[in-house]
């Protein structure tokens, strides 16, 4: 079992090992940087195959947290925690309970929400443990409802009008063809959006029901899910599984910008200078998916939701000045967006793209 030495460890300032025999627990919290503040990151339950990968994943989502929470202009470092299980078959009350003792030894260096895996509910577990959860609703904005997703697809919305804006010089996305893969919480609810601000809809998702109710309310084309990435449309937004963005895909993707929601759209980093250099934009994912961390932290905060969505609007700001960065110095956005958020944390920044 490595840690130290695992390719996403990046100087984490506290990993903790954490079991619990009477419920099961075997978890993993990991605590990348707390410069700007106390680390903030989900929970993910995952069947992971092994330890190992359960390693890996913690400290590659901790890491990105971390810059997340930077360029959100957040008072925020990066964390994150798994439980090893599978959440269909191995959750229960106690479980989540113990996972909250676990949390509160950290000492507030770690606040948690919901995951890939995890719901409101084991929050609420989590909750009767420790103060240390982000995102419970206490039901005094019916805005409010706990479920980060249209937050999040708001943050994303802005930030492909941003791209559009840069791209054709004005948001206006009336008549432009923006294809969605995936439909789940988060790309559905930006459907929505899209369609109210007058784009035509591509979609596809592995869920049919899905698929139908999109091309019933949002009058979308749907094609079949190995087709998405390449439809002929103006933008892309990936809303599903993450390293879409790679060898096999760019040559074929046509669209001209990408702006989605999916975590790690990029297989690597040398994909966002593919990109680049085959003149497509792309707003880094950990930029415009930002919405439910910011949300997260405002309803921590007690402050409403009309705060929250203001906060949100500013994301455009930031995808404006990773894209002008990336066009004065020639370099991928992927690229300048990790030095910002470097220069926020306290991180020196790196010598090579």
């Amino acid at each position: 079992m490595n840690v130290f030495s695992d390719t996403a460890f990046d100087g984490h300032e506290q990993v903790v090992f954490a079991s619990d025999p009477d419920t099961g627990l075997k978890s993993i919290i990991a605590v990348h940087n707390t410069n700007l503040g106390p680390s903030l990151g989900g929970c993910r339950m995952w069947p992971y195959a092994t330890e190992q990968e359960a390693i890996h994943d913690v400290l590659r989502l901790s890491r990105g947290m971390t810059y997340k929470s930077a360029l959100a202009n957040l008072p925020l470092g990066g964390g994150k925690s798994v439980i090893i299980g599978d959440p269909r078959s191995q959750k229960t009350p106690q479980l989540f309970r113990a996972m909250g003792r676990a949390i509160e030894q950290v000492g507030g260096r770690y606040i948690v929400a919901e995951d890939v895996g995890t719901t409101p509910a084991d929050m609420v577990q989590i909750a009767s443990q420790t103060k240390h959860v982000g995102g419970i609703n206490d039901g005094k904005d019916p805005a409010r409802t706990g479920d980060p997703s249209p937050f999040t697809a708001y943050g994303v919305f802005m930030g492909l009008k941003e791209a559009v804006r840069f791209k054709n010089g004005h948001d206006d996305l009336g008549g432009l063809r923006v294809a969605v893969q995936g439909l789940g919480n988060v790309g559905y609810h930006l459907c929505r959006m899209l369609h109210k601000a007058g784009a035509q809809l591509v979609v596809a998702d592995l869920n049919a029901h899905s698929v139908n109710n999109a091309v019933t309310e949002f009058g979308a084309t749907a094609v079949p899910a190995d087709e998405i990435l390449y439809a002929d449309v103006d933008i892309l937004a990936p809303c599903a599984l993450g390293g879409v963005i790679n060898d096999h895909s760019i040559n074929k993707i046509r669209a001209r910008i990408i702006a989605g929601a999916a975590n790690n759209q990029l297989e690597s980093d040398r994909h966002g200078n593919m990109l680049r250099e085959a003149d497509i934009l792309y707003a880094p994912d950990y930029v415009i998916n930002a919405g439910g961390v910011v949300e997260v932290y405002y309803c921590r905060e007690g402050k409403p939701v009309t705060e929250t969505n203001k906060h949100i609007e500013g994301i455009g700001a930031t995808v404006r000045e990773i894209f002008e960065r990336a066009k004065q110095q020639n370099l991928s956005t992927g690229f300048v967006a990790d030095r910002l958020a470097e220069e926020r944390f306290g991180t020196k920044a790196k010598t090579v793209a």
